[in-house]
């Protein structure tokens, strides 16, 4: 046992000492780049780079936690439990997604063990068909451990894994199936979520060549668009097809207040969505689509001043209700993209709120103590509250789209 302090300890230490260096050398970078920066400025790069740190800090300790647990992966804690997966859970690469975005802004080889070391338990995903999931699982890990490395081997795991998700299309329907269960109630059930998915099928056209794949992305996220929102942008969170007619058949919010509420994941994982549809593509729909969903959850009445949406909009309990920081931080991360594409006055306007709730996240009602809340960075997300399912707990997703978040700010600074 004390052996095993020792070591951990060591590593605390060498990590505060290598984040000291990167911190005192990017605020020195920022500060030599554009001087007529307002203090304003200075602080909030202080505030990202700051995060990072205790980022990089507390996901090592996370790292170390679970690098013997054959297989395992973090999923949440609860009651002061830890609470680990396999891969087949939905949420196992975003671990290895978040070890990524740590790498790429410290350079630190012992992370760099560590992402390369839970990416690899993630591998055998790739030949999952049974659920949409695949793309959650396979390109937060893989996709980025290959944008930042070229690791040859990554390609195969992902044009793998996008053939595996193909299998899950029908052209009848024109959308990728999303769940194989229930199947009293839904016949092909497709759920906001899928949205995600089409990245890694954007990615393996590009690659391979292959057209396909990218016929079937646009196919779903067209007929997403069409079928899956409402006159306000806001969406539904399950549509089901009819399998003869292709035509919906039910719309539920199976997540959120009632089938008619805005259940606030749902709605960030449209906004995201769409914004990366845009880059990916160029097609002016898309980002329109972005914008009006933007519009949507930045001018909702029930919107907090500081951005940290209740886990539904339409909860009638608001605001004596929960916060779901993880659908602040997917909605933090796609605005910051989304700002590269918008007018002027609306780019103006995703910043603030974006600076805006990056600091709230960052504060302490938001980020755990050193060692604390199960290793996991941001405390409060709500994974599903009318199923009783990780309410008020840490969540992976959330962590890793906060760090996608600073990332990303931290480029644009």
């Amino acid at each position: 046992m004390k052996k095993k302090t020792f070591s951990l300890s060591k590593t605390i230490v060498v990590t505060l000492s290598r984040s000291l260096i990167w911190f005192i050398a990017s605020f020195a970078l920022i500060a030599c780049t554009n001087t007529s920066k307002t203090s304003d400025n200075y602080a909030f790069a202080s505030t990202i780079n700051s995060a990072l740190i205790f980022a990089e800090k507390q996901s090592l300790l996370m790292a170390e936690k679970y690098k013997d647990q054959e297989g395992k992966l973090p999923q949440t804690y609860a009651n002061g439990n830890d609470v680990s997966s396999d891969s087949r859970w939905w949420c196992s690469g975003f671990f290895p997604g978040s070890l990524w975005y740590i790498y790429e802004n410290s350079l630190n080889p012992d992370v760099l063990k560590y992402a390369q070391l839970y990416t690899d338990r993630i591998e055998r995903e790739k030949y999952t068909t049974d659920n949409h999931d695949v793309g959650f699982m396979i390109y937060c890990s893989f996709g980025n451990g290959y944008r930042l490395t070229k690791n040859r081997h990554y390609e195969e795991v992902m044009l793998t894994a996008a053939k595996s998700l193909s299998t899950r299309y029908r052209p009848k329907v024109g959308l990728i199936r999303s769940w194989d269960h229930n199947t009293e109630q839904w016949q092909y059930p497709v759920i906001i979520d899928n949205i995600m998915n089409l990245e890694l099928l954007l990615w393996a056209a590009e690659y391979s060549g292959d057209t396909s794949f990218k016929a079937i992305a646009l196919s779903h996220a067209d007929k997403t668009m069409q079928h899956h929102f409402r006159p306000d942008y806001s969406s539904y969170h399950v549509v089901s097809y009819d399998t003869i007619t292709g035509i919906p058949h039910l719309r539920q919010t199976h997540q959120g207040f009632s089938d008619e509420s805005s259940w606030s994941r749902g709605q960030a994982w449209g906004l995201y969505g769409y914004t990366y549809l845009y880059r990916e593509t160029k097609n002016e729909r898309y980002l329109q689509q972005a914008v009006e969903i933007a519009n949507y959850l930045i001018n909702h009445p029930n919107m907090p001043e500081d951005y940290i949406p209740y886990w539904d909009y339409n909860s009638p309990d608001i605001p004596d209700t929960y916060r779901d920081v993880s659908a602040a931080a997917i909605m933090a991360s796609a605005l910051v993209e989304l700002s590269e594409y918008a007018e002027k006055d609306r780019a103006q306007k995703y910043r603030q709120v974006v600076e805006t709730q990056i600091k709230t996240l960052a504060s302490s009602t938001y980020t755990a103590n050193l060692g604390e809340n199960g290793c996991f960075i941001l405390k409060h997300s709500v994974g599903a509250y009318p199923l009783k399912s990780e309410v008020d707990v840490p969540l992976t997703y959330a962590d890793y789209y906060y760090l996608e978040a600073l990332t990303r700010l931290k480029k644009r600074i």
